[in-house]
Parts: structure tokens; sequence; C-alpha cells
């Protein structure tokens, strides 16, 4: 399959449902964690796939590699905020946000990888 858009990426795909889910899990929480902990656990998880394809709209390559690494970054800090969520509320059901952030990173490291290669060979 021919990538055309950010939108035929999976990583890109999975991400979105990542937001979805974390819609669910924020849903769940106390209405005091509106502004505080659900904020930033939605800001970071929209965070991802908004800088996926931002990046992919880029002129260049190393523009994507830039803001894949972004998003990576926001998936380690939306990472953190569950693991505080866990703690302070343990009655919520975070295994579809958790699964789905594991593959995302590991989504994300490989295509970084792959696209620091294609660079790597453009250059020779």
């Amino acid at each position: 399959m021919q990538i055309k858009s950010f939108k035929d990426l999976t990583v890109w795909q999975k991400s979105m449902d990542l937001v979805n889910e974390v819609y669910a899990v924020v849903n769940s929480m106390p209405k005091m964690e509106l502004y505080i902990l659900a904020s930033q656990m939605l800001r970071a998880a929209i965070s991802i796939p908004s800088n996926i394809a931002e990046g992919y709209r880029r002129s260049h390559r190393a523009e994507f590699i830039h803001f894949l690494f972004i998003a990576i970054a926001s998936a380690g800090e939306l990472e953190t905020q569950m693991l505080i969520a866990k703690k302070q509320y343990k009655d919520i059901n975070y295994k579809k946000v958790e699964e789905l952030l594991e593959e995302i990173q590991k989504m994300l490291y490989v295509l970084i990888q792959k696209m620091k290669q294609k660079t790597l060979n453009a250059e020779r």
C-alpha cells in the first residue's frame, strides 16, 4: 500500500484510537480532575497524532523525524500520567490505553529508525 497521506499511517490511526480511549478513561474520573490530570492526559494523547500529522506535512524528512520524536515524547508524558492516574483511581480500566500506548511507542521508535536509515542512505 502506498502512503498518500498521514491518515494512511497505521501509527497515526492507532494514535487516534488512543485519543478516544483516553477520553473514555478521563470521563470516568471525578469532575475535580477535569482541569488537572484529565486535561494533561488529553493534551498529551492529542499531541501524538497531531505531531505525526504535522511532521508528515513538513517538506523534509529531518523535520518529520523531529516531529516523530515530539510524538514519542508526548507518549512518554502520557505514560507517566497514566501511572499517576492508576495510583489515584484504581477502579478505572486502563488496559486498552496501556496496550495502545505501548504499541504506538514501539511503532514510533521503528518509524524513527527507518526514517533515519532512509536519510543516511539518501546521503550516500
